[in-house]
């Protein structure tokens, strides 16, 4: 369930910074298949993303997460 609850966030996030998932992924140096599997909640980020994500996203990491 968390997973879910994440992915929903993330996309809400994104769309908020006027971020395509494509625009999102080039910036991160992934796939926007990547990006796509994250909002569908197919899988987490890597560990390594999460503050480059929250950067990006203008937000703390806490707040991503």
């Amino acid at each position: 369930m968390e997973l879910e609850i994440f992915a929903a966030h993330l996309r809400t996030l994104r769309q908020q910074a006027g971020l395509s998932q494509e625009a999102l992924a080039a910036r991160l140096g992934v796939s926007a298949q990547s990006v796509s599997k994250w909002e569908n909640a197919a899988n987490w980020p890597e560990a390594a993303l999460i503050l480059p994500l929250a950067r990006l996203l203008g937000v703390s990491a806490d707040e991503l997460l």
